[in-house]
């Protein structure tokens, strides 16, 4: 791994992604593809402005990438979702072509847990093998699943090029900083009035596990996880927020109405997502440990508990 290529570098951890690179004697060079600027620089990062789903071949040409990791997505759902699934899935597609084109040895995908779906039905604990069912309404899960669903055959027509897929639950830290994030910190948060308990990673085990599956060039697909749970009342409690608990027959149209109308100091997500809230979608972490030796610097507690300290020291 010598010249790495990071779509998405302006977001949620693009920075700490360059970081641990750059902090690597054995990575030369790293560029950087994202439609903004980044906050931040290093000498070993060239930024490219550019839309994944652009021809990106100028971006590969002369530089002798030989591994990509694509975090270039559109997570916080948004009204217009034909363009959401325009650039994560049609963005997806064409990063991986180009990719395949230019005799990248290695792809790391970033899915989500999320492309397991929220359904009453899921197992306790959902592993590498169990079935994608990523909610048709809910455009991230959905996007995820259609991704997976299409690389497994793209990458069968392409064996020379080392696919690695990570499904990661939600990422928290300081950085955590997206809908979900806001919603909790709400001094009056609502939510359904039955929830499932909730994994989380922090944000340094996810970049670290990245830079290890591509240094040592591990294929396949991973669920990263830290260990154990928590409820959304002990979130909520560390935060100093107070839960409003709602019946899901009325929360529901009431969020919906709420997220039609844009009414941000509300809500920034449809109804469909509270599902995540509502039905268990735990992941299974062993593969990440067995294959790659992996030992979580953060519990899902210790991870939450870094978020709320950054919150607090705002």
């Amino acid at each position: 791994m010598k010249n790495v290529l990071v779509t998405g570098v302006s977001g949620y951890f693009g920075k700490k992604l360059v970081e641990r690179l750059a902090a690597e004697t054995c990575v030369e060079s790293i560029t950087g593809v994202d439609i903004r600027r980044p906050g931040f620089s290093s000498p070993r990062l060239e930024f490219l402005a550019r839309d994944v789903r652009d021809p990106l071949d100028p971006v590969f040409e002369g530089r002798n990438i030989d591994t990509v990791v694509h975090a270039a997505y559109i997570l916080p759902p948004i009204h217009d979702t034909a363009l959401m699934e325009d650039i994560n899935v049609n963005g997806t597609k064409n990063v991986f072509q180009t990719a395949v084109r230019h005799n990248v040895e290695q792809v790391v995908e970033c899915s989500s847990a999320t492309a397991y779906g929220f359904h009453p039905d899921n197992p306790p604990v959902l592993t590498e093998e169990s079935p994608l069912k990523g909610n048709e309404d809910f455009t991230y899960a959905k996007n995820k699943r259609e991704i997976e669903e299409w690389l497994e055959g793209f990458s069968a027509e392409h064996p020379e090029t080392l696919f690695t897929v990570i499904r990661p639950c939600f990422v928290v830290g300081p950085g955590f900083a997206n809908p979900l994030a806001r919603h909790l910190c709400r001094k009056i948060c609502m939510l359904p009035d039955k929830t499932a308990p909730f994994q989380f990673i922090h944000e340094d085990d996810l970049v670290e596990i990245i830079f290890l599956l591509a240094k040592n060039r591990k294929g396949g697909v991973y669920n990263l996880a830290a260990d154990g749970t928590m409820t959304f009342d002990e979130m909520l409690a560390m935060l100093g927020s107070i839960p409003l608990r709602l019946p899901l027959w009325l929360l529901g149209p009431l969020n919906e109405i709420a997220w039609k109308l844009r009414m941000r100091f509300l809500t920034e997500f449809p109804s469909s997502s509270l599902k995540l809230t509502i039905y268990p979608w735990i992941v299974s972490n062993e593969k990440v440990k067995r294959e790659l030796g992996y030992a979580f610097r953060y519990t899902t507690r210790e991870a939450f508990e870094d978020f709320v300290r950054s919150v607090k020291g705002r």
